[in-house]
């Protein structure tokens, strides 16, 4: 029965980070509007580029996986506090899957911005 709740509490963490470990794709739902008026196209593309090859020096999934890991030994710990090996097996698994997700959200948001304060540097006009 230990080896299952282990078996379980790995896979959760790894599908729960699988989409920070996939890349450092800058920009999901959410993306920078700029007042495009008296602005070159190609130009504007080119910055852009630019921008969000900064914008990944920010590492999303290595960031998503410490908050995993963390969120997990921080959970486990608790876990085993104020539980048995099973308790602390579902704590690790649930507050690695929080933490994961929270950094992987902080470090996006970390990349949008990145982004915008790259624009305007360049004297684009930002609107979000």
């Amino acid at each position: 029965m230990k080896n299952i709740n282990t078996l379980f509490f790995l896979r959760l963490i790894c599908f729960s980070i699988l989409p920070g470990c996939a890349g450092n794709s800058v920009f999901g739902p959410e993306e920078v509007i700029v007042d495009r008026r008296n602005v070159a196209p190609a130009q504007y593309e080119l910055d852009l580029m630019e921008c969000k090859l900064f914008a990944e020096q920010v590492r999303v999934g290595e960031r998503a996986t410490k908050g995993a890991i963390n969120g997990a030994v921080v959970g486990g710990a608790g876990g085993a506090v104020f539980g048995n090996s099973d308790t602390a097996a579902r704590s690790a698994a649930f507050t690695g899957v929080v933490g994961g997700s929270q950094a992987y959200k902080k470090a996006t948001r970390e990349q949008e911005r990145v982004v915008r304060n790259c624009l305007r540097g360049r004297g684009y006009r930002v609107l979000n």
